[in-house]
């Protein structure tokens, strides 16, 4: 029973019953150890929600992305894929307990970073709690640990699909270990917790518009450029050797999605069942914009194409889940489709640059497009749910502010690891073991035997 209501019935028996006026003053004096009691509450459908959504943004990874990605690249590369996808995310799940969970919610006042002071997962306990966005309203802190790991671990791997059938799985490796360190961390703590600096701007990013998908597209494209195309890029087939693969990873990711961004909620709540709407409605607008602009201008629509609207749509929704309408997601995801449609034809083909699965083009210029539209479509004259002073175009501003910071730092300190790896130790492996394939060259299996 909330404290409001129980003052109301407080003062209701003491007019019906005349209660003397020493009773009714011990009664007041009560009132602040009631409260203290129920400061903060815990609901068992939120835990076991927020466990769900955890566990559904790990099903994003292995085996939504892996066999997404895996279904893209050609046969002989199939299993680096899925090698690269499956340690990464080892990798990045123990980074986040070691370190990761304290750098980004460590509880540090500076707007960079959170510090050490949760190093080890120090002071956190089987009792301890995380707050909601709800006051008063608490879960789990592991469950709230679990969730953002999860986050963590898409992010390094999304970063596979600008680099993929050229790149060294050790210094793959090495390069997302310090990037998660330096960019991803940083960057978390910058937009999510309340002493970041994004956060105090004002930004709005429900899911990680900016946090994962423009971090990890921009992390992907550097890469690219650093790397260089494929041997025989332009002027050999690539296509995917298996479109059915990619379509079950895409349906994967799909699904897990409603993790992704109800999850962002942190409850059982209002603001998860217009995240998970949302999470309907933009890659459902996506895919058709997608098959639709195909279709007029090639007199086909494929089931790539279908595939590549989809997770446009859903990374156009991610950071404007928890704002927009149901109407607003469909035009956001439509919008960031015709403009992931557009790079990935017009601009990535007159650039010259070989982002092997369009990280770029799809979850940097989706991501970029819904943070932006975020600022917009969150009016509540276009439904979404911000306040009656909301001004669209200050908090436009403040999204592209945003936006630009997350690029600036991704691209910046991605470039200078991607040249110190390759000093070192070298980014790309010979061209002979390209044409091999990595599957032989990096980890001496096939995944198929004809």
């Amino acid at each position: 029973m909330n404290h409001a209501l129980m003052l109301r019935l407080s003062a209701g028996a003491a007019a019906l019953f005349a209660v003397p006026a020493i009773a009714q003053e011990a009664a007041q004096e009560a009132v602040p150890e009631v409260a203290a009691i129920v400061e903060t509450t815990m609901d068992k459908g939120d835990v076991a929600w927020m466990m769900t959504a955890a566990l559904l943004v790990m099903a994003m990874v292995l085996p939504g992305v892996a066999l997404f990605y895996g279904g893209l690249v050609r046969a002989k590369n199939m299993l680096s894929v899925l090698m690269q996808t499956t340690a990464i995310a080892a990798m990045i799940m123990i980074l986040w307990l070691l370190v990761g969970y304290s750098m980004a919610f460590g509880g540090s006042t500076s707007p960079f970073w959170g510090g050490f002071g949760k190093i080890f997962l120090s002071g956190v306990g089987i009792d301890s709690t995380a707050a909601t966005f709800t006051d008063g309203v608490v879960i789990p802190e592991y469950v709230f640990i679990s969730f953002q790991m999860t986050f963590a671990a898409i992010t390094a791997v999304l970063i596979i699909g600008g680099l993929v059938e050229r790149v060294k799985f050790g210094a793959l490796m090495v390069f997302c270990l310090l990037w998660a360190l330096l960019v991803y961390f940083p960057v978390a703590h910058m937009v999510w917790d309340s002493a970041g600096l994004i956060f105090n701007w004002g930004a709005l990013d429900f899911a990680g518009g900016t946090v994962v998908h423009i971090n990890a597209a921009v992390a992907a494209l550097v890469g690219a450029l650093v790397l260089g195309p494929r041997v025989g890029y332009m002027k050999e087939m690539m296509a995917p050797h298996s479109l059915p693969l990619a379509l079950v990873g895409a349906a994967v990711l799909w699904v897990g999605w409603f993790g992704f961004n109800a999850g962002s909620a942190l409850e059982a709540g209002p603001d998860a069942a217009l995240a998970m709407i949302n999470t309907f409605a933009a890659p459902a607008a996506a895919i058709l914009a997608w098959a639709g602009l195909e279709w007029a201008i090639r007199g086909k629509a494929s089931l790539l194409g279908g595939i590549s609207g989809m997770i446009a749509g859903l990374v156009a929704i991610t950071p404007a889940a928890g704002t927009v309408g149901p109407i607003g997601a469909l035009v956001l995801g439509a919008i960031g489709s015709v403009g992931a449609y557009y790079f990935v034809t017009v601009v990535k083909i007159r650039m010259g640059y070989d982002d092997s699965l369009d990280v770029f083009g799809i979850h940097g210029v989706a991501g970029i497009i819904g943070a932006i539209g975020t600022g917009i479509l969150t009016a509540p004259s276009l439904g979404g749910t911000g306040g009656d002073d909301y001004a669209i175009g200050a908090q436009t501003l403040v999204q592209a502010q945003a936006v630009l910071l997350t690029i600036v730092w991704c691209g910046v300190v991605s470039y200078a690891l991607f040249k110190l790896i390759d000093a070192t130790m070298g980014l790309r492996v010979s061209r002979d073991d390209e044409r091999q394939g990595l599957d032989i060259s990096s980890h001496g299996e096939q995944a198929y035997h004809l």
